[in-house]
């Protein structure tokens, strides 16, 4: 099987992992790929968000399936331009993606579904935005209707900063502050039956102790040994099922990778929000634990044969992912510093222990930084404890100037203070 694989960043390296191990993969390919998956794929330009030029690309390589990794390709409509050519493609078309694409779109979805969420306003004028952040009161939850790279929220007790921001957006989401843990599922889905993956939990602050301004995910663990055990079965029950339902009812199915942001609330169970990919970084430790190759289950699901795919396999390990982003990261990350230590990782930690890039590109004989997030490291053990401590010690091995990474990943699911 020929695989097309479109993106960039630490999400299509960990698809692009799995999928270079699986043995049903002849051929590997990445569009445009980044300097890591360059190890593991054929990289090829492209601009990933036009969809006559992916399908171009895929029908040149004779690509048996096409996995749509980022959700700007998604809500942009790549995957209909793909599906239109009558090549498989793993992910929803345009319309269906507005899941991600818009908060309010899904609000509506989860209301006609009866999903559990939280209650919440849509708000296009300063005087909605004020009478919103007056009814729900502090914390206030202010959401950026629109895709915003994992950016877009802002939760805090400030008055000016929540109502500054839902101004400076053309069309917000404002919403009751849900307490609890959070949880990230996804599901694989070919529009009628659904998959559950095994859950991860992500870290979305930028410093230790879920302290500063949020990010697109600085870590993330997998398993959560703090979780109900019913908690998969009870989201596909209430959550999952019933979404996908919904969307083939409205004559827009979903096809693709379904991500549930789930916050486990003094109420129960209660979505935060939809994202229409595989989330990073907890693609990262999810794949890292899936024993079932990869390829197969995504074809499944482009096909439209997932109710034929066997029951998934994983591993009892436990995943860490510990990301590595450039100096002043969110706010205007500084890129072209040299990596250095990868080698290091790649002779003393090795298979446990390996790193997936995010935003890197080769230039001469080395790899400098070339975004936010730079890279995440990855490690295996048989519980989080020893899993997190192989992470951290190949972070120990990576020289990047001016970067910064939290320390706490998992520490309190380990059982560490």
């Amino acid at each position: 099987m020929k695989v097309l694989v479109i993106g960039g960043g630490a999400r299509e390296h960990a698809l692009c992992r799995s999928l270079s191990l699986d043995p049903d993969v002849s051929a590997l390919y990445c569009a445009p790929g980044n300097a890591g998956i360059a190890e593991v794929a054929e990289l090829r330009p492209v601009d990933a968000l036009d969809g006559d030029a992916v399908c171009a690309l895929a029908t040149e390589l004779g690509a048996d399936l096409v996995v749509v990794g980022p959700e700007a390709p998604l809500v942009a409509g790549v995957a209909d331009a793909v599906r239109a050519a009558g090549i498989p493609v793993f992910g929803p078309s345009g319309e269906a993606a507005q899941l991600e694409g818009s908060k309010a779109f899904a609000k509506d979805v989860m209301a006609a579904a009866g999903v559990p969420t939280a209650r919440s306003y849509v708000c296009t004028t300063p005087e909605e935005v004020d009478e919103a952040l007056d009814a729900f009161g502090a914390p206030y939850v202010v959401k950026d209707d629109g895709l915003a790279a994992g950016k877009g929220v802002v939760v805090t007790g400030d008055l000016a900063a929540a109502r500054a921001h839902a101004l400076g957006c053309d069309r917000v989401v404002i919403e009751e502050y849900l307490d609890g843990p959070e949880v990230s599922l996804f599901a694989i889905t070919d529009g009628v039956t659904v998959v559950p993956l095994q859950p991860a939990q992500d870290f979305k602050r930028a410093l230790d102790g879920d302290e500063g301004p949020n990010t697109g995910g600085m870590g993330a663990y997998s398993p959560l040994p703090w979780a109900d055990p019913k908690l998969v079965d009870e989201v596909m029950e209430l959550v999952l099922q019933p979404t996908v339902d919904e969307l083939r009812h409205r004559g827009t199915p979903f096809s693709g990778l379904l991500y549930a942001g789930l916050a486990i609330t003094s109420r129960g169970t209660r979505v935060i929000e939809f994202n229409a990919r595989f989330g990073d970084p907890e693609t990262q430790v999810v794949l890292a634990r899936l024993r079932t190759p990869l390829a197969g289950v995504l074809l499944n699901a482009a096909n439209g044969t997932l109710d034929a795919q066997p029951e998934l396999r994983w591993s009892e390990d436990a995943a860490v992912t510990v990301v590595i982003a450039s100096h002043n990261y969110p706010e205007t990350p500084r890129t072209g510093d040299v990596i250095e230590g990868l080698d290091e990782v790649a002779a003393e930690d090795a298979p446990d222990a390996y790193v997936l890039h995010a935003g890197t590109r080769r230039e001469g004989d080395a790899v400098v930084s070339a975004g936010g997030r730079v890279l995440s490291v990855t490690a295996t053990g048989s519980d989080l404890a020893q899993a997190r401590e192989k992470a951290y010690k190949a972070v120990a091995r990576i020289r990047l100037d001016g970067s910064q990474h939290r320390t706490d990943i998992a520490a309190m699911a380990a059982g560490r203070p």
